[in-house]
C-alpha cells in the first residue's frame, strides 16, 4: 500500500488492514447476536428503573422534572459550526498559547513551515499534534505538561518526499517532534504566554532515556542488546491521554506504539512473541514512519523485544528537568488512553485505564501501599494488583484480578501481555475505551466509549466475541457513549460496582431507534465520538469529541468536533466550544486559580490558527471576559 493511503487510515483501520479480524458470517453467530440483543433490551428496561438510584443516566436521565431543574451552566450554549475557526459562548474569549513549531528556547528560531525545518533544533520547539495535558503549580511557577501524539509526515519532511523518510536524519526529526513538552507559562497584560528559556522548559521525545520499573522490569521479554538488564529504555511513543498523581507528577500514556515498528527481514521470534505481535498489531511494515529502515531499534528482525518496551504509562516530574522519566510496568501494557488517579477509602492509589482499540478492555490498578502526603511514593504505581472489568447486563459489574491463577500466565507476562490476560478471564469487550474521569463530588467514574463499527460484526484482535451487551448496546456503533460506574461501599478499591450509561450519542433527527441516542441527546446538542473528558471542581463533566465532522447523512447537525459540558445530576449536556473543521478537540486543564482553561486543538484543517500557510496543532486559552472562574 502506498504511504499516502496509510496516512489516511486511522490507527484502528491500519491494524485491521495488517491483522484482519475474521468476518462473522456463519448462522450460529447470527443467532447469538440476535439473542444477545434481545437480552440487552430486557436488561435495559429492567435497569431503567434503577437508573434513578445511580443518578441521571440512560432511560431516566432527562425526565421532565430533571430538565426544569436550575441549570448549573454559567453560559449560553452555542450552536454547531462548520468553519475553520474556534467558537466559544458570549462573554468568553480565547487566544492561542502555543503552536506546533513555536520555539521554547531563544537559541531556536522556531520551525520552518515551508520546508519542514532542519533536524537541528527540532527537539527545542513545541511539538506537533497536542493531546493530553496537565497543569502544575510549583513554588510560584505555573507549569504545563502536554503530549504530542504523532506527526503529519508530509508537512514535516521536505516537499517531494511525499511524507516518506529518506534517511536517519528525517527519522530523528520525526522522533523529536513527538513525545511531551514541559513548559512554564505566565499570565501578563497580553494574556498567557510561554516563558522562553525557563529552566523548567523541556522536550521529552522518542530518544529520551527512561527507566523501566515494577514487576516486569528485568524480564527477558524486555531485554535487548543495548539494554541487557531490561530496565533502561529510550523514548516514549504515541503519547495520547494523560494523568496526574496526588504527589504532583505527570503521567503520559503510550497508545498506538505499534505503528512505529517494522522489520527489514522476517523476525525470528518465539510463538509467544509472535502471538503478542499479532494481538498488539506489530507488523513488518510500520505505519509510514519507516523508523525500522533507518533506526535498528525499531527493526523487529534485529530487536524483537523493543515493542515490549512501549505501551506503558510513563511518570514525569515536571518540576525537575534533570529527572529521568519512569515506565511503570505495574500498570500493564496496552494502548493506553489516559490514567485517572484517585484514592481509595483507605488511602491506597487507584488508577483507572482504558485500552483504546475496538473490542478491548477497561483496567484498574490498586496499590498495596497507602499514599501519605509528604511520604515516600516509591512503588505506589507498581506494587499492587491489576484488574480488568466485567460488566453484566443487569447494571452490575466486577473487577477481575489478573493473577497467574486466574490467567495461566506468569506475573510479568500478565503485565507485558495484559490484553491476553484480559481475554483469559473473560473481560467485557468495549467500544474503544478512551478517557476516564472521576467525579470529585461523588465516588463514581466515567469512561468515553468512542465508537466501534465492528460491534456485533467482528471479534477483537484476540478473537474475543463482541456481541451487543449492556454498556455497548448497539451494533456497528458509529456514535459512541459514556459509561459510568459507582464502586460498592463508596470505595474505588472495591471489587464490584453498579453501572449505567450517562449518555448515548446519536442523531434523533435521523433515527427513531437506539441510534437516535439517549433521551439527553437532542437537536441542540448533537455530537458523536466522545473522546476526551475531565471534571471541573464544580462537578461538571467536560466532554471532547473526535469524530465525523462531515455534517452530512447520519452526522447531519453534528458540525465540527467540539467540547460539551454535562451535569451528572440532571443529565443535561450543552455545547461550549467548537473547533476548526478537521480538528479533534483534545486535552483540557485549568490554571491554578481556575480562571483560565487550556484546551488542545489537534490536526486542524484550513490554515488555522495563523490564517495562512499550514494548519498548526495548538493549545488555546479560554477565559471569561469578566475574569470569573471557568471551572
Amino acid at each position: 500500500m502506498q504511504d499516502i493511503d496509510k496516512a489516511m487510515l486511522s490507527a484502528d483501520d491500519w491494524d485491521e488492514l495488517n491483522f484482519p479480524r475474521p468476518e462473522e458470517n456463519d448462522f450460529d453467530r447470527v443467532v447469538e447476536r440476535a439473542i444477545s440483543r434481545r437480552g440487552f433490551l430486557g436488561g435495559a428496561l429492567a435497569f431503567g428503573s434503577g437508573a434513578a438510584v445511580m443518578g441521571a443516566g440512560l432511560l431516566g436521565s432527562t425526565s421532565a422534572e430533571a430538565m426544569v431543574a436550575a441549570s448549573r451552566f454559567p453560559f449560553k450554549p452555542i450552536a454547531i459550526q462548520t468553519d475553520f475557526e474556534i467558537h466559544v459562548p458570549e462573554g468568553y474569549s480565547h487566544h492561542v498559547l502555543a503552536r506546533w513549531g513555536d520555539a521554547l528556547f531563544s537559541d531556536s528560531e522556531g520551525y520552518d513551515l515551508t520546508e519542514g525545518g532542519p533536524v537541528d533544533g527540532s527537539d527545542r520547539i513545541f511539538g506537533e499534534n497536542t493531546d493530553g495535558m496537565e497543569t502544575f503549580s510549583y513554588q510560584g511557577h505555573e507549569l504545563i505538561a502536554i503530549n504530542h501524539e504523532y506527526t503529519n509526515r508530509k508537512i514535516n519532511l521536505p516537499a517531494g518526499q511525499d511524507g516518506v523518510p529518506a534517511n536517519a536524519g528525517d527519522v530523528l526529526k520525526l522522533q523529536n517532534l513527538q513525545g511531551v513538552t514541559v513548559m512554564e507559562v505566565v499570565e501578563g497584560d497580553n494574556g498567557w504566554q510561554v516563558v522562553k528559556d525557563s529552566p523548567f522548559n523541556r522536550r521529552i521525545h522518542h530518544n529520551t532515556p527512561m527507566k523501566i520499573v515494577g514487576p516486569a522490569a528485568g524480564h527477558d521479554l524486555l531485554k535487548t542488546d543495548a539494554d541487557p538488564t531490561g530496565t533502561a529504555s529510550l523514548g516514549t511513543l504515541n503519547n495520547c491521554g494523560s494523568g496526574k498523581t496526588p504527589w504532583g507528577t505527570y503521567l503520559t500514556c503510550e497508545e498506538n506504539f505499534n505503528g512505529y515498528f517494522g522489520a527489514t527481514a522476517e523476525p525470528e521470534v518465539t510463538e509467544k512473541v509472535t502471538a503478542g505481535f499479532s494481538r498488539y498489531g506489530v507488523g513488518t511494515d510500520g505505519w509510514g514512519y519507516d523508523y525500522h529502515k533507518h533506526d535498528p531499534r525499531f527493526d523487529t528482525s534485529k530487536n524483537p523485544n523493543e515493542p515490549h518496551r512501549a505501551g506503558w504509562v510513563v511518570e514525569i516530574d515536571p518540576t525537575d528537568p534533570e529527572s529521568i522519566p519512569v515506565k511503570h510496568t505495574g500498570l500493564g501494557r496496552f494502548k493506553h488512553e489516559n490514567a485517572e488517579v484517585v484514592l481509595a477509602a483507605d488511602g491506597r492509589v487507584v488508577v483507572y485505564m482504558g485500552d483504546d482499540e475496538r473490542g478491548e478492555f477497561l483496567y484498574k490498578f490498586v496499590s498495596n501501599g497507602v499514599f501519605a502526603p509528604g511520604g515516600s511514593t516509591e512503588g505506589l504505581l507498581d506494587d499492587g494488583t491489576l484488574y480488568v472489568a466485567r460488566f453484566e447486563d443487569d447494571g452490575t459489574g466486577a473487577w477481575i484480578t489478573l493473577t497467574p491463577e486466574s490467567t495461566g500466565m506468569d506475573a510479568a507476562e500478565i503485565l507485558i501481555f495484559a490484553r491476553q490476560a484480559g481475554s483469559a478471564v473473560g473481560a467485557t469487550t468495549m467500544d474503544r475505551p478512551e478517557w476516564i474521569s472521576a467525579n470529585p463530588h461523588a465516588v463514581e467514574a466515567y469512561c468515553c466509549l468512542t465508537n466501534n463499527k465492528n460491534r456485533g460484526m467482528k471479534p477483537n484482535a484476540g478473537g474475543d466475541e463482541t456481541p451487543v451487551n449492556g454498556p455497548n448496546p448497539r451494533e456497528t456503533n458509529k456514535y459512541g457513549q459514556i459509561v459510568r460506574w459507582r464502586p460498592h461501599n463508596d470505595d474505588h478499591a472495591a471489587d464490584t460496582f453498579d453501572w449505567d450509561l450517562y449518555v448515548m450519542a446519536g442523531n434523533p433527527d435521523v433515527y427513531d431507534n437506539v441510534y437516535g441516542g439517549s433521551d439527553n441527546v437532542n437537536a441542540g446538542n448533537l455530537f458523536n465520538s466522545p473522546d476526551g473528558m475531565a471534571f471541573d471542581t464544580n462537578g461538571l463533566v467536560w466532554i471532547q469529541t473526535d469524530g465525523d465532522d462531515s455534517n452530512e447523512g447520519e452526522f447531519a447537525g453534528h458540525g465540527n468536533n467540539q467540547m460539551l459540558v454535562g451535569d451528572p445530576v440532571t443529565g443535561e449536556i450543552v455545547r461550549f466550544l467548537t473547533g476548526p473543521n478537521g480538528s479533534e478537540v483534545t486535552g483540557l486543564a485549568w490554571s491554578s486559580d481556575r480562571r483560565s482553561m487550556f484546551v488542545g486543538i489537534q490536526h486542524p484543517g484550513g490554515s488555522w490558527p495563523d490564517g495562512e500557510g499550514l494548519p498548526r496543532s495548538s493549545v488555546i486559552v479560554v477565559k471569561r471576559d469578566d475574569n470569573g472562574l471557568v471551572g
